[in-house]
């Protein structure tokens, strides 16, 4: 009789959780996800996919409806620069859309799931032990202020400048086939197609968040419908390493720089991938390095942006130093939607 409930004990039911149980059960591994929370979770984010996340969904056989965009734009009151992807379009998909999607699909995988909150995490040199599941490994994936993170012992800070989040659901027809990103002095505004008649808007800003900010996007959203506001932060959470025994950290929960470049999902499923590789190969050391590799643009790039906008008067000239060199902008742009 074995000595293990499961394989792999995954701690947080979302995208990057549920990515790393449907790469599991690809390589035969038993799972169980752990998670308080019922029917599609939704959170603070700007609901975009960039192409190479929805190319890591597609090949897992999840395929979320929502609408295809073909670039970013940034834009000012009286400035625009915008840039298309060169391998086929993003896709906006509403947060809940997108974990039913996932949910959906790692049931039909034989997942397992517990209605649990995990804060403390016991291990020794052969499994794990929380919410009562003894696994051989676990993946945290709960999020950003991460309980088994701390339980283990690795260290987090909040990063500077603290940034924070705030989301809304627009109900007006879409008007762009990119995403908008829309800067003024005190934040950024994310506009992101996720239904024909819905649009998602998230603010990233130091301070209360205000539609005000944004002149020309608070004209074309007067009178239209809104949601409830989601929020989330401080952004930029410094995490000391991912790895710690048997247990691996994906996601948010494995540190985050900014939501500026929109990455959040895509680099949650690519690093769900490397965790489940580095548990299969058990050289789970590796999955540091993987880690690095695959957010490296992703923290330069976002970390770059952050510090070099903060002051108000390099604020006023991001959107036209994007229109004066298109191409710059525009090789920006696609090394990320990679």
């Amino acid at each position: 009789m074995s000595d293990y409930d499961t394989d792999l004990l995954i701690v947080g039911g979302g995208p990057g959780g549920l990515a790393t149980a449907l790469h599991a059960r690809r390589h035969g591994l038993s799972v169980v996800v752990a998670e308080p929370r019922e029917g599609p979770i939704d959170k603070a984010c700007g609901e975009g996919l960039m192409p190479g996340g929805l190319a890591e969904l597609t090949s897992l056989g999840v395929d979320p409806a929502g609408m295809p965009f073909y670039g970013i734009a940034y834009a000012s009151e009286h400035r625009r620069a915008q840039a298309r992807f060169r391998t086929g379009p993003g896709r906006g998909v509403r947060r809940t859309t997108l974990h039913a999607a996932l949910a959906a699909r790692a049931k039909e995988q034989d997942t397992e799931w517990l209605r649990a909150r995990v804060t403390t995490v016991q291990q020794d040199a052969h499994g794990v032990t929380a919410a009562g599941v003894r696994a051989k490994w676990l993946v945290a994936a709960d999020g950003l202020h991460s309980q088994v993170r701390r339980s283990v012992g690795i260290t987090a800070t909040a990063g500077t400048p603290r940034r924070y989040g705030v989301r809304w659901h627009f109900r007006v027809p879409a008007w762009s086939e990119f995403v908008e990103v829309h800067w003024s002095r005190r934040g950024e505004a994310y506009v992101t197609p996720v239904e024909p008649d819905l649009v998602g808007v998230a603010i990233l800003s130091r301070g209360k968040p205000d539609l005000a900010w944004f002149p020309e996007l608070a004209r074309r959203l007067d009178g239209a419908a809104r949601g409830d506001a989601r929020g989330c932060g401080p952004l930029r959470q410094v995490v000391s390493r991912r790895v710690a025994g048997r247990v691996l950290l994906v996601g948010d929960a494995a540190g985050y720089e900014d939501a500026l470049t929109g990455e959040g999902i895509s680099l949650a499923v690519k690093q769900a991938a490397a965790a489940v590789a580095a548990i299969t190969d058990e050289t789970l050391s590796s999955y540091e390095l993987a880690w690095q590799r695959i957010t490296r643009n992703y923290r330069l790039l976002t970390r770059a942006l952050v510090l070099g906008s903060a002051p108000p008067i390099a604020r006023r000239a991001i959107v036209p130093a994007c229109t004066l060199l298109p191409g710059a902008f525009r090789r920006g742009v696609n090394v990320l939607a990679s």
